[in-house]
């Protein structure tokens, strides 16, 4: 196995490379690279079939392209907080290296706060936005200052109790819906009529409620609406921001003082998995704001976002090796190690969230030869555990690989724990600047002795004596 290093450490000499733009074709030199190296280093064989591998370079080009998207369109001087989504890669390393970068924290359970803290960013950096914050909760944040966007009045009440109690330094907002529609994926559209979260301005009496919230709580200084994600427009985007920005004017003008100063509005750029292209850009997407709500970027209104996908996604990739090639009906099918487990959405949800596969050979060289269409198979028991259905490629052959692309967001920090299938390792990588790839481990495999203890292993008896006093 290769030299292990510290993810968060500047090993690429070369400054455009490490906070250049950053084309697709680099990127997908660098991937190819990496599976290379993790085969001939051992990462990556029959022993260790499953593997996440995080491309450092690709990430942090991506948040120096972010904060470069927002200095463009921003009066000088705007005070702008880039809060990283921590569901997105809840992975500490992610979070430091992030860190480094200039980027905050936007977490949505206790979870995803400690994972924050262990990586080291700061309070005043991160945001809390839950929509189902227990008192417990939101008494931590209030008391290490983190901000807080409250879902509803009822969590609004609770705050009210606990700043008359404890003053807090905690930046205060409220999230809103503003109702303006869903993309192409309903399940991840949060600004329909009827989405869970925050108050809906076009609900009879809320837009009236909001306005009277704040002008009756001085410490409320933040507005927060999300419209973004996945098959979310742009132009759909703008406008869930600019009828935003619209309820910041009409209540600080109807309070009399700009009460309001600072606007979160959220994150869920979408992303390209049809090809190595980056599309939408950050650049794009802050030129469309600028186009549309110009008022928002001049100065008077500081800025949080709360990105994710469109940060990690392209630079991340699972790789899982053949274990068989086989037929059925006509079709080759090759039955891999990533599954269900490390693709969830894919498998259950196929049409919303393709992937592109990647075919190596068994030394982790890009693939040649004739496209085949063939089912790239998972490892979990029952038929539809498929990464891609009828995809073209080079005929993948026992101990090839195949590697699933664009997923660093959403994929293999999100385990879903079918068959007891376990948590692959995942492995940042950068090049040693002589020709090679140095990895740097994230997290480790999980072992089966893990497995049986998060599965109760210590309570072994626990139903058996339960159920002795009925026996006898």
């Amino acid at each position: 196995m290769g030299e292990d290093t510290d993810l968060t450490g500047d090993v690429v000499s070369d400054t455009h490379e490490r906070h250049g733009s950053g084309t697709g074709g680099e990127r997908a030199a660098r991937r190819d690279e990496a599976v290379r190296a993790a085969v001939e280093q051992g990462l990556l064989g029959p022993g260790s079939p499953l593997v996440g591998l995080l491309d450092v370079t690709g990430i942090r080009e991506s948040a120096a392209r972010l904060r470069a998207a927002f200095e463009e369109v921003t009066a000088p001087g705007t005070p702008v907080l880039h809060a990283f989504a921590v569901k997105a890669t809840p992975l500490v390393p992610v979070l430091r290296l992030l860190r480094e970068e200039g980027l905050g924290a936007e977490v949505a359970s206790p979870g995803e706060l400690a994972l924050a803290r262990a990586a080291g960013l700061a309070p005043a950096r991160t945001v809390l936005d839950s929509p189902a914050k227990t008192p417990a909760e939101l008494r931590e944040a209030l008391a290490l200052g983190i901000a807080v966007n409250a879902d509803n009045p009822q969590e609004l009440h609770r705050i009210d109790a606990m700043m008359r109690s404890a003053p807090s330094r905690s930046r205060l907002g409220i999230r809103v819906n503003p109702q303006v529609g869903g993309g192409s994926i309903e399940a991840l559209s949060t600004a329909t009529a009827t989405s869970k979260f925050g108050v809906a301005l076009r609900d009879e009496g809320a837009r009236a409620w909001v306005v009277r919230a704040y002008a009756e709580r001085p410490w409320l200084s933040r507005l927060h609406a999300h419209t973004g994600s996945q098959g979310i427009p742009l132009a759909l985007m703008a406008e869930g921001v600019a009828e935003t920005y619209r309820l910041a004017e009409e209540i600080n003008r109807r309070i009399g003082r700009p009460q309001i100063d600072t606007i979160d509005i959220g994150g869920g750029l979408p992303v390209n998995f049809a090809s190595d292209e980056t599309a939408p850009t950050f650049a794009e997407y802050a030129r469309v704001l600028k186009r549309t709500v110009p008022g928002l970027l001049d100065g008077r209104y500081g800025l949080v976002t709360e990105f994710g996908r469109s940060l990690l996604a392209e630079h991340g990739t699972v790789v899982a090796r053949v274990e068989y090639a086989k037929s059925a009906g006509g079709r080759p099918v090759a039955v891999t190690h990533a599954g269900v487990q490390v693709a969830t959405r894919t498998v259950y949800a196929p049409g919303a969230w393709p992937l592109r596969i990647a075919a190596y050979d068994g030394k982790g060289r890009r693939k040649e030869g004739p496209e085949v269409v063939q089912d790239v198979a998972g490892p979990a028991c029952f038929a539809g555990d498929l990464l891609a259905r009828g995809y073209p490629l080079p005929l993948l052959a026992q101990g090839d690989y195949a590697a699933a692309l664009d997923t660093g967001a959403y994929y293999f920090a999100h385990h879903y724990a079918y068959n007891s299938l376990a948590r692959p390792g995942i492995h940042g990588f950068v090049r040693d600047g002589a020709g090679g790839v140095v990895f740097a481990t994230v997290r480790e495999a999980q072992t089966v002795e893990e497995i049986v203890a998060e599965s109760g292993g210590a309570h072994t008896d626990a139903l058996t004596i339960l159920d002795a006093p009925r026996r006898r």
